[in-house]
């Protein structure tokens, strides 16, 4: 049964053909490198923020005037907005063209946001207690943290994972295509699933598994359409499970 929902097609992409390892089209990728400059330009922005900082505690007597102190935090607060900016793209990168989970560098490519936020403010914390500004430090200690959790990604992407997830989605349906919502933690493979076709919805997306975790981070696919597609199709467990690990080359 169809929904009566507005359902709108997402446009563009990545939409890798079955039996294929997973990859980013030529525009996702491409997406993916300028968002990584942004995310690059900004990061540099927010340490020369720093360095100003800095020079305003070095250049300066304690304990500073508060004049100073009010300008050094307005740097410190400018450093923060940087950060958490650059750290935005750099996740939309990611979810656009992710690492290989088997790389070596997968949890600093992934977590780069919060190594950014330890070179943008660790320096300042220290210098300041060392010349006896507590409340700058406090205040830098605070941006550290608060800097780390935002730019911090607690459901970094991996090539990997696009393939499992494309690979179940193809198996149980024959074609890469999801539906999901705006406010929905979840995508699914029917568009009229009681779980999105509800009275609270007003539109319905269409589109790849990848282009669900590209606009909304959704990682996991609605367990009742899954069940109710190994019924009708008599789907066992264990052909999904050996799509997915032809998909990611597991044994």
């Amino acid at each position: 049964m169809a929904t009566n929902k507005k359902v709108t097609r997402v446009e563009g992409g990545n939409a890798p053909s079955s039996n294929t390892t997973w990859a980013p089209t030529a525009e996702a990728k491409g997406r993916a490198s300028q968002n990584r400059l942004f995310a690059g330009i900004l990061w540099l922005l927010a340490i020369i923020a720093e360095i100003v900082g800095i020079i305003i505690l070095v250049k300066n007597p304690t304990p500073l005037t508060a004049g100073l102190r009010i300008w050094l935090i307005v740097v410190l607060v400018i450093d923060l907005i940087l950060l958490i900016l650059g750290s935005s793209y750099w996740k939309k990168a990611n979810r656009l063209d992710p690492p290989s989970n088997q790389s070596p560098m997968f949890m600093i490519q992934s977590q780069l946001g919060v190594v950014m936020a330890v070179i943008c403010f660790l320096p300042v914390v220290i210098l300041a207690f060392i010349k006896k500004e507590y409340i700058v430090g406090a205040i830098a200690a605070l941006f550290l943290i608060g800097g780390g959790a935002a730019s911090a990604d607690y459901h970094p992407a991996s090539k990997e994972q696009y393939a499992q997830q494309t690979a179940e989605v193809e198996t149980l349906t024959g074609k890469n295509l999801v539906y999901w919502t705006k406010s929905g933690s979840k995508y699914h493979l029917y568009e009229d699933c009681r779980y999105i076709n509800t009275s609270k919805t007003t539109e319905i997306f269409q589109g790849t598994v990848a282009q669900a975790r590209e606009l909304k981070n959704i990682t996991e696919l609605c367990s009742a359409c899954r069940d109710k597609v190994m019924k009708e199709k008599n789907i066992t467990q264990e052909q999904l499970q050996q799509a997915e690990n032809a998909a990611t080359g597991a044994n």
